[in-house]
């Protein structure tokens, strides 16, 4: 049976296909049409999982949508109505799309889908609708390692849940408790996320990477004001502060006046109030996540917890949750944001509606198959796509092209690395990374500036061999999907306290803090990916390779892009970015290129317009 999930028209659309229960392929739209957080209907995804599965449209027997668009309608309409007069530039902005488009979304979705496989809308048929957050559960316990465990989904908003809870036991979903909307801890931390300059729905991760460079002096200030936190995690907004339910901005005037001026405008400096907000919003963040679970564990009587919503991303609250809170073991959805709601949608329809057993394999991490699930290609493809774009390169063997790879590496090589199927969520994992070597002092700078063109705050993560995380981090768990931030090993760290005691900020960025300085932090901690041999064979050889020739078994990787484009998906968009940066390096499958190698091409920096900067 095959069964297609699709999440769209909200942000990070994609699409996911189940034959009898097992993941078969999940994309976001936004690898194919290169727009980052792509929207649009999946009609890109769709037709590779099509292809990645050999069937067509009509082998299709159910297709189920990740949110009920209806009861989406009945919660803005409700809230327009609450807060009216106010909020009216809104509503009028927003109705005339509801009450002409998405009110007849089953003929749209039947249309788009027509559209996508080349079938008549008439032939759509057997199309479902699963809860925002039912999709988020499913995609968090049904793929997980777990027979039974507890369920925490929390993010902006889905109809009108924005947390909840839920028992998984078998392929069951039982649901125990939620908070609506307007009160969200994704939309506050999404309000500090706009007011620092930020993107919202794209630049929450930013926001979590500069907390370690500012001081939680605010935390009083959000306790007080913003956001009532109740001993069992529950909490209620202060709206007089926000705009968000009822106005286009995330923040109202009394927040600004709250900390002390406008917000900051994107691009421009950064200065200490921003680092400052950073840190105490995730210390806010921190504390309703350990109350909520310390609450759940009591409730609940499990051991285990599935995360999954948008505020499962945030990799450092998860440490801290691995650390400090009441479960034995922790498993988070890779794909934790809306995307995973295609996955989700699909897997609460087969275990939910057709009451199919989830099967559980030993030899296997979890059910997302490392989430290695998008397009791959051979070698033979590689060479015919190389040869169109005139790329200079050598044909290497495995046993060549490890030794090759670390060798180039530990001379503090960036090298673009491109193999096996693609990885569906926002992290890159081996599959489309860039890579250099964390014993660098200069690897962070170079990487950030020369080939991401991003922010020089930016950390970046290590992958280490599964079986020597231990060695290296204050972390004896696996974190397969670079998901958790654990501390680095004091006994590999450097004290900086004298160095760094007039320094402030971003300034104590370049302090080498560790035997890893690439990976290491300013508050000594790590987003650590753990490679499985099981899950990505040919990434865990070239990191024992490096292992073994330099004695660390970490790589520094980065997801392959630049800011503001999406992860790259085929060889021609790999070649492309490696061309536009100062990458030396590129490895395609068993090609390896060398940028002093290649065609020459026109020095011209207006391609750096193509994407919108994140």
């Amino acid at each position: 049976m095959n069964i297609l999930g699709i999440s769209a028209h909200y942000h990070d659309s994609a699409a996911a296909l189940l034959k009898d229960g097992k993941i078969i392929a999940a994309v976001q739209e936004e690898r194919f049409s290169r727009k980052k957080h792509d929207s649009r209907f999946p009609r890109k995804a769709i037709r590779y999982c099509l292809e990645e599965a050999n069937i067509q449209f009509s082998d299709i027997d159910a297709v189920v949508f990740y949110d009920k668009p209806l009861l989406k309608f009945e919660r803005l309409l409700k809230t327009y109505l609450s807060y009216a007069p106010r909020g009216i530039e809104s509503y009028l902005a927003a109705m005339p799309l509801w009450l002409t488009d998405k009110l007849y979304f089953r003929d749209r979705l039947k249309k788009n889908l027509a559209n996508a496989t080349g079938c008549k809308p008439g032939e759509v048929n057997n199309l479902k609708y699963c809860e925002h957050h039912q999709s988020h559960a499913a995609s968090a316990f049904f793929p997980s390692p777990f027979e039974r465990s507890a369920v925490l989904c929390i993010d902006g908003v889905g109809e009108w849940a924005t947390t909840t809870v839920w028992l998984g036991e078998g392929n069951t979903l039982t649901p125990s408790f939620e908070i609506d909307f307007p009160h969200s801890l994704g939309l506050l931390y999404a309000a500090f996320t706009a007011y620092t300059g930020f993107r919202v729905n794209s630049g929450e991760y930013k926001l979590m990477g500069l907390a370690p460079y500012g001081e939680p002096k605010y935390t009083n200030f959000i306790r007080d004001h913003l956001i009532d936190i109740k001993d069992d995690g529950s909490f209620h907004l202060d709206m007089d502060y926000f705009n968000f339910a009822a106005g286009l901005t995330m923040t109202s005037q009394k927040f600004d006046d709250l900390f002390g001026g406008p917000p900051r405008k994107p691009e421009s400096s950064i200065t200490q109030r921003e680092m400052d907000l950073a840190a105490s919003i995730q210390v806010v963040t921190e504390e309703v996540v350990l109350k909520l679970c310390q609450h759940i564990r009591q409730e609940l009587d499990v051991d285990a917890i599935c995360l999954a919503g948008g505020v499962a991303l945030n990799c450092v609250a998860n440490g801290e949750l691995l650390r400090k809170g009441p479960f034995k073991n922790i498993w988070i959805q890779p794909a934790a944001g809306d995307a995973g709601g295609a996955v989700g949608a699909a897997l609460a329809y087969w275990h939910q509606q057709l009451n199919q057993p989830r099967i559980i394999e030993k030899n296997q991490i979890d059910g997302m198959a490392g989430t290695y699930l998008g397009p791959k290609f051979c070698n033979d493809t590689v060479q015919k796509r190389l040869d169109a774009t005139d790329a200079v390169y050598h044909k290497l063997d495995d046993s060549e092209l490890m030794p090759m790879v670390a060798s180039l590496l530990a001379e503090e090589k960036v090298v673009g690395w491109f193999q096996g199927r693609m990885e569906f969520g926002p992290r890159a994992l081996g599959g489309r990374s860039i890579l250099g070597d964390p014993r660098s002092s200069k690897m962070q700078s170079v990487m950030n500036l020369k080939i991401k063109y991003r922010e020089s705050f930016r950390p970046f993560a290590p992958s280490v061999l599964s079986e020597k995380v231990y060695d290296w981090f204050e972390m004896d768990a696996p974190s397969p999907y670079m998901l958790i931030v654990a501390l680095v090993k004091e006994s590999i760290c450097f004290d900086t306290s004298d160095e760094s005691k007039d320094m402030f900020g971003i300034d104590r960025l370049n302090l080498v803090r560790s035997e890893i300085p690439a990976v290491t932090h300013v508050d000594y901690s790590a987003r650590i990916q753990t490679v499985h041999k099981e899950t990505n064979p040919r990434y865990h050889a070239l990191i024992s390779a490096f292992y073994e020739l330099t004695g660390c078994p970490i790589v520094v990787n980065t997801s392959f892009n630049v800011r503001g484009e999406p992860i790259v998906c085929t060889p021609e968009d790999a070649y492309r970015c490696f061309m536009r940066t100062e990458m030396d390096c590129l490895v395609i499958e068993n090609y390896l290129m060398n940028k002093d190698d290649q065609p020459t091409i026109e020095n011209d920096d207006s391609w750096q317009d193509e994407f919108d900067l994140d």
